[in-house]
């Protein structure tokens, strides 16, 4: 079967029939969107997961539990700026008052709104300033809402991150749309990331999640900032079968094109993280070949881009690939290290862990440029995996020694 997956060119998460957004300003930072709704006209089906931190921010509980009362969910209110974590009791609290709050003002059941929040951990929530601006928030299916939505989540980003792709199911378009923030605190497993798609596709929430948690391992999970895990992660999915497609299952004919959509929407937007890291001025992209096994490919090429020696020598152009190599002795994976191969962009730096004549000069400037890739071969079975990170530079010291939000 021809595939007949596109991606598609104005990306937002409104672009799915029957989605809207908004985006505003409530007052819990001085000028900056603050505040953000996701609307769906009919109930959907939904899937999240979730930070492996063991602090988890109170929002989490409450989206969990709304999710797990009946597979589906209708809106998600999303605040920045406060991450109501580690916050007691009290942010328990304001938590369900911003699903409370949904539900009134837009008629929907309460176990139907998911709730996000990031920020500042250990900060009381200003929750009045919030309930208030629940009440101006006026979610529209444009593009415009859908940004003022993907602006509304940032924190210390410098640029919204949106993705979409459509496709067939049968003879219905459905669309598959997504949008991030993450800057910092970025590391495998999530961390200070927030990740919200919504698809018109028809499908069960058992079958989303199923997906969702495949993929995500293959994404999100393969993106490093800086090695540090947040308290607020989570990657949401809402499919409302606004599209009145065939219900999608694993033994659909298009099921293999779903996946891929979401595969793709999944991997656009943690590239995007990563290239948007704190102080990063380069997206660093790791592709590790024949490890043992694809689950041990993954876990070297993350610890590769997520080496600070690494990283270092990266942002100051320095064609030191021996960081590389000591990277991989202490990773917890197989390797023979008799039989490593190694390229740097273009340039092929080992052979077989034979020390190859290469152009120091063209390596340094090729690492000048703002996507690198390292390429690896481990020649120890059949896996491949991929990572992406930045590289670390003054700036990201200066952003993380100041107060912000």
């Amino acid at each position: 079967m021809v595939s007949t997956l596109k991606k598609v060119t104005g990306s937002n998460i409104t672009l799915p029939k029957g989605f809207s957004a908004a985006g505003i300003n409530c007052g819990i930072k001085y000028k900056k969107k603050d505040l953000g709704i996701i609307l769906s006209d009919k109930p959907a089906a939904a899937a999240a997961v979730y930070t492996t931190n063991k602090i988890k921010a109170a929002p989490l509980a409450v989206t969990k539990e709304s999710i797990e009362t009946e597979g589906l969910l209708q809106a998600v209110i999303v605040n920045s700026g406060n991450a109501n974590a580690f916050t007691g009791t009290q942010g328990t609290l304001d938590a369900y008052a911003m699903r409370n709050q949904v539900s009134e003002v837009f008629g929907l059941n309460e176990h139907h709104v998911g709730v996000a929040s990031t920020g500042i951990i250990g900060e009381t929530m200003p929750i009045d300033t919030i309930l208030e601006g629940i009440g101006k928030l006026h979610p529209q299916p444009k593009l415009e809402n859908a940004l003022e939505f993907s602006q509304a989540i940032l924190t210390t980003d410098t640029k919204t991150k949106n993705a979409c792709y459509s496709f067939q199911v049968g003879e219905k378009e459905v669309v598959l749309a997504g949008t991030a923030k993450g800057s910092g605190m970025i590391h495998p497993n999530m961390a200070t990331m927030l990740s919200f798609m919504t698809t018109d596709a028809c499908i069960s929430s058992d079958n989303l999640h199923y997906a969702l948690r495949k993929i995500t391992d293959q994404s999100f999970n393969c993106i490093t900032v800086d090695g540090e895990t947040s308290t607020n992660d989570m990657v949401l999915v809402m499919a409302n079968g606004c599209a009145g497609n065939e219900e999608l299952t694993p033994d659909h004919p298009d099921w293999g094109t779903f996946l891929q959509a979401l595969t793709l929407t999944c991997t656009d937007l943690a590239k995007s993280i990563a290239r948007d890291g704190e102080g990063a001025t380069k997206l660093i992209e790791v592709t590790v070949e024949g490890a043992a096994s694809d689950e041990e490919a993954r876990i070297a090429a993350k610890s590769i881009v997520g080496s600070p020696l690494v990283k270092t020598a990266i942002f100051g152009c320095d064609p030191n690939w021996g960081r590389i190599i000591a990277v991989l002795g202490y990773a917890n994976v197989e390797i023979v290290p008799e039989k490593i191969d190694l390229s740097i962009g273009g340039f092929p730096v080992l052979s077989s862990s034979e020390i190859l004549p290469f152009d120091e000069e063209g390596v340094s400037s090729y690492l000048g440029g703002s996507d690198i890739s390292i390429s690896v071969n481990l020649h120890s079975g059949n896996g491949n995996g991929k990572a992406w990170g930045c590289d670390l530079t003054y700036d990201y010291v200066q952003i993380n020694s100041s107060y912000t939000t």
